[in-house]
């Protein structure tokens, strides 16, 4: 019997509700179903620096070299809070078109940077970043420092140094700073990106493709300290079999000489789809 009530009261109860047009409270979840079928989108800030924002709306930056990249777009070059807003930081190594202005950036958005133990350590240790901003992990580690994101460090075939201006002295100092990375970024839908730093040719490329199965290649196409157009033409073809491939780290540097035209003859005859960018350009995926 009393059971029998409750039953009536909740029925009436929900019954009133619905006529004064309430509803009883839902929880706000992510929309699953928008980020499956959202895009991702790329802006490419010059060099090997990438803006990536997640289907998910979730913002991912890599290799900044911004104030002293000649190629950044200008409103970002002037100010670095004109890039809006950082959720990660990646850094591949050490070498200043690549570090950059990741220490600021994390400083000024209070966002982590991640990169290789032995650069991270340094930056800290030099006191280019405090000790809470800075996470180190090395080739084969993973993270997912965001929800729904998983980044992958893979080899890279490179070195990795940091210049440092010694305010004591006012002499610049040079710090080793661990082994050079590439990172297989997956999104929230699953997508995937391996931004390949700087890097030569080396047969476990073949490996990290079967391995981790990147849609979306970022390849260094310069030369004089990574490969040129040919090389990494030969990696695509031989070894990197990806949908789609976006050539960078060239027209920045007099020294690295490669050019897109070179990379898109070279890749001739390849299933792979060649896809320039301009420095300041966004495309989505």
């Amino acid at each position: 019997m009393t059971l029998n009530l409750i039953k009536h009261a909740v029925g009436l109860l929900l019954a009133s509700s619905a006529l004064l047009g309430l509803s009883p409270a839902v929880h706000a979840q992510p929309d699953k179903a928008a980020i499956t079928a959202g895009k991702t989108e790329l802006l490419w800030l010059g060099q090997a620096g990438f803006r990536i924002k997640s289907p998910g709306g979730q913002h991912i930056v890599i290799d900044p070299w911004l104030t002293g990249g000649p190629k950044t777009p200008a409103s970002i070059k002037a100010d670095l809070s004109a890039l809006g807003k950082v959720d990660l930081l990646l850094v591949t190594h050490g070498h200043v078109d690549h570090l950059g202005d990741a220490p600021a950036l994390a400083k000024l958005n209070n966002t982590m940077l991640f990169g290789p133990a032995d650069m991270v350590t340094p930056l800290i240790t030099l006191g280019l970043i405090p000790a809470n901003l800075g996470h180190r992990f090395n080739k084969t580690g993973n993270v997912k420092p965001l929800p729904g994101i998983k980044v992958t460090a893979v080899a890279a075939e490179h070195s990795s140094l940091i210049v440092f201006n010694n305010p004591a002295t006012g002499k610049p100092e040079s710090h080793p700073a661990g082994e050079a990375m590439g990172y297989i970024v997956e999104l929230e839908n699953g997508f995937k990106i391996w931004h390949m730093g700087d890097t030569g040719l080396f047969g476990d490329m073949k490996f990290i493709f079967d391995r981790y199965k990147p849609d979306l290649v970022l390849i260094p196409i310069g030369g004089n300290f990574t490969m040129d157009p040919e090389d990494a033409a030969y990696a695509m073809k031989n070894w990197i079999p990806a949908k789609q491939v976006i050539p960078m780290h060239y027209n920045s540097n007099p020294l690295t000489k490669g050019t897109l035209a070179e990379f898109e003859a070279a890749m001739k005859g390849s299933a792979t789809q060649v896809v320039p960018m301009t420095e300041g350009q966004t495309l989505a995926f």
